[in-house]
Order: C-alpha cells, then structure tokens, then sequence
C-alpha cells in the first residue's frame, strides 16, 4: 500500500489531453483540499476555454479511427482499463478519501462499483444491434443502423469522483464515441488518475480527455457552442442541468441530464421494521448522505412510527462513527466543504425551530474538517424546507400516515423524481405503489439499488436519459434509416 504522499506524488495534475499531460494555457492551477483538514493536498491545472478548444480537436480528430476500430476491440480496451481499476483499487479508494472525505469502506466500494461500468460495457461494446426488415407495403426493405453520435462533453460531480465517470466514459467508449471529461473542481484527481489508465490499457490518444477547471462555465461554454461536439451529458443540481439544457437548445445537442433528487422512504405498516432499519441505513448513510440516491425524507405508517424511530436512532448510536475517512474506525466522513456544511446545518436549524425534534445528531463538533453527525428528526412539521429540499447529509427527516394513498401522496408530493424507496410484505402494495410512484427507479424492500447493469435515471425534474443497463450505450448511438429497394 503507497502513502498518501506518494499516491499524490504519482497522480498527474496536468490537464490531460492527447493521450498525456499538459499544462494549462496560461499554466494556471488551484487547490484541492482535504475536506477532514481543510488543508490543501496539491494543485492541479486550470484550464481555459483555449485548452477546451484543444481537447475538442483532440476528440475530432480522434474520432472517425475510434468509431471504425472493431467492436470487440474497443471491448477488451475498456476490459483492460477494468482490470487495472480492480489491481489499483486500494489507491483509488485512499485517493478518493483524501479528496472527497468519505470513508474507506465507502470509497472501496465505489471503486467496485465503478469499475463494473467498464466491464459492463466492454461486453455491451459487441452487442449493438440494428434490425432489416421488408417495408409492410411491399415496396422494398428497412434496414435499421446504430452509429457512434461523435465527440461527447461530460460533466461530472464531486460525490462519486469515480463512478459517475465511468458510469459516461464506459458507454461512450463502447459505442464509438471520443469524450471529454470536466470533473467537479473539488474532485478532480480521481478522474485524472483514470485517464492514465486508461492510456495504459491502450486506449488511443484523443480519445478521452480530462478538463480539470476551476470556472466550469468559462470552460464548456465553447465547446456547447462548437458544431463539432454532438452531445452534453450531466450529472449534478437540477438548477445548473437547466441552465446547460438552455445552453445546448441553441445547437440542439443530444443531452442526457441525471440531476437533483428528494427521495421518499415509505414504511407500511405490514413491513419488517428491523429489515426498514437496516436499508434505512444504507439509503440514508451510503456516502454520507451525499448522493442524488439518498433517502431525503421518511414517510412511515404512524403505527410502526415511534418503532422505526427508535431502532434508527439505536442503529446511528452503535454503528456509526464519525470522523476523518482514512481512518480505519470511520463509517462517517466529512461533507465536501464548508459550504455544504453550511446548508446541511441550516436546514437541520429550520426544522427544528418550526417544531422538529432532534433525536440524534443535529449539531456539527467543532473543526478542523468539514464534518457533521448522523441526525434524526422527528415531529417534522410539512413546512420544514428539509421535507422539500434535497439536504445531501446524513439526516432523516421522519414524518408519519395513516393510509395507503397518504403515503402514496406524500412520496410524491416532489417536482423530483429520481428514485423511491418502499417497505411492506405485500407484494400486491408493493407493485401497486411502485408502478404508482413518480420516479424513474424504485427499491421495494431494499436500501441500495445501484448496479451497473440496470438503467440509472429520473422523471420530472430529476433528468431525462438512463446510464447503465442495456439502455446506457443507446444514449451515445443515433438511428440511421437506410432504404433499399
């Protein structure tokens, strides 16, 4: 296992373009801080809109050789890139604690996790199919043809440094499309230490780049205005998806937006209140709360509702430990930064002083680090913010009902709708309240539902577009008609 000093030392901190690093135009840098410290790990390049326009030419040129290399061979270069994730894994997962904050077993698990992307799509790589056919009228065929959509921009947030790349770059990749990467500027290293090995596995120079940035918009908006990139895809706020969704109408490029969520966790009366618990746990904790996926609110059967309560709390008080994530006996990191604290604090303030109660949790310790405790509240009264407002930390809101379609409304009672999570042990309830649910992915009787073979997206104002499943590499193939006599 290498130290922190000499994992950092061996990730590049250039921008990447071509095949290698470079510097910035300009050679401008910024930090990258530790949020357990606050302290500065290192500096890496700070790209212009000159260097975007040079990633871009990159893509371009990179481009028709990348879409004409046999299928199969792109396949086993991201099978490559796959098994050089799972040989490092142990350094992406420090690396990702050191610049992101969230414990080690949480960052191992998203190296897992990402990885399987890559593996996932290089069997997918083989498996595009169009379809011929004679035209019904009987004047002649219908042959049906899926091409590579071309140079693709990916925007990816600062939770799963990681995964969110893979879970664009795989699919891209596969279908024979070159991309560029702007990763969040409070993560870029993750992203970084990706392209390389990517490199390393084979992939060819310009394929893939990484933009590292500390002004994102100065960046994009370039290539949002070039005709040569084909497609936007984005994960991040709602608020900011709109934003680049106006941006991109004026060429209107193919886009795919996985944004902001408020994802209700629904207990009836007739569930397994321990099993409740324990995915509780899972959908409210898994990476600090800090994921579009957590469970933001719990709507539980006002029966079961003082139960539920009380084994949540007990579980927060035995097993979750609070503190820097490279430490072996953290379960909990830090948020990402002071601002994030900041807003998880606020919100926690609002309910409280509406008539919330605190039942565990609700105060942040004293620094260094950007930390706060696992919170549970009850009595949440409905004009509490944090019922409407994604919190992105670990505090479960409780709120109680009294029937079937309460709940069923509660849970919907959101412009959001990423993802929905349901308790019961009637499979009747369950299929019934799943297919009634406003959201683009349900868990019955589980707390994580992630998997890379399944698609990944929203409704309403959560997004538009799947990653993952059969259905991820669509997102990067168009539809050619070709008529033949």
């Amino acid at each position: 296992m290498v130290s922190e000093r000499e994992l950092l030392e061996s990730v590049p901190t250039q921008l990447w373009i071509g095949g290698r690093p470079v510097d910035a135009t300009g050679a401008g840098t910024f930090p990258v801080h530790n949020p357990a410290t606050g302290e500065v790990l290192t500096h890496v390049a700070d790209a212009t809109p000159e260097d975007a326009l040079r990633a871009l030419d990159a893509a371009v040129a990179a481009q028709d050789a990348w879409a004409a290399t046999p299928a199969r061979e792109r396949g086993e270069i991201l099978r490559a890139v796959f098994e050089r994730i799972t040989a490092r894994a142990e350094e992406f997962a420090l690396l990702m604690t050191l610049e992101m904050g969230k414990a080690l077993p949480e960052s191992r698990n998203e190296v897992r996790y990402g990885a399987e992307f890559f593996r996932w799509f290089s069997e997918e790589a083989a498996r595009v199919h169009g379809r011929y056919l004679h035209a019904p009228s009987g004047t002649g065929r219908i042959m049906v043809h899926k091409q590579p959509v071309g140079p693709c921009l990916a925007i990816t947030p600062w939770n799963f440094p990681l995964a969110m790349g893979t879970r664009k770059i795989g699919p891209a990749l596969a279908a024979g499309c070159t991309m560029i990467v702007k990763p969040a500027s409070a993560t870029p290293l993750t992203m970084l230490l990706l392209a390389q090995l990517c490199s390393e596995a084979g992939l060819p120079d310009g394929v893939l780049s990484v933009l590292t940035s500390s002004h994102s918009g100065a960046v994009t908006q370039p290539l949002l205005d070039d005709s040569r990139l084909r497609k936007l895809t984005f994960t991040g706020s709602t608020e900011v998806g709109k934003k680049l969704v106006e941006k991109s109408a004026n060429r209107l490029l193919r886009t795919s937006m996985e944004l902001g969520g408020n994802a209700p966790f629904v207990v009836f009366a007739d569930a397994d209140v321990d099993a409740a618990v324990q995915g509780a746990m899972l959908a409210k904790l898994r990476n600090g709360g800090e994921a579009c996926t957590a469970a933001n609110r719990f709507h539980v059967h006002n029966s079961v509702l003082e139960e539920f309560t009380t084994k949540l709390v007990e579980a927060m008080e035995s097993s979750v430990r609070l503190g820097p994530g490279a430490d072996p006996d953290t379960t909990l990191g830090p948020l990402i930064n002071e601002e994030q604290l900041r807003t998880v604090g606020d919100l926690v303030d609002d309910a409280v002083a509406k008539g919330a109660r605190v039942r565990i949790g609700g105060k942040a310790p004293d620094g260094p680090g950007w930390f706060y405790p696992a919170t549970v509240l009850s009595d949440v009264p409905p004009q509490a913010r944090i019922l409407r407002e994604e919190v992105f930390g670990p505090v479960a809101p409780i709120v109680g009902f009294d029937t079937e379609e309460q709940g069923l409304a509660a849970a919907n009672d959101t412009e959001f709708g990423l993802v929905s999570y349901v308790y019961t042990r009637d499979l009747d309830r369950a299929l019934r309240i799943a297919e009634g649910l406003e959201s683009g992915m349900v868990g019955v009787n589980r707390g994580v539902i992630s998997d890379p073979a399944a698609p990944f997206g929203g409704v309403k104002e959560s997004g538009f577009g799947r990653e993952g499943g059969t259905e991820g590499i669509e997102e990067y193939l168009s539809t050619k008609y070709i008529a033949l006599t």
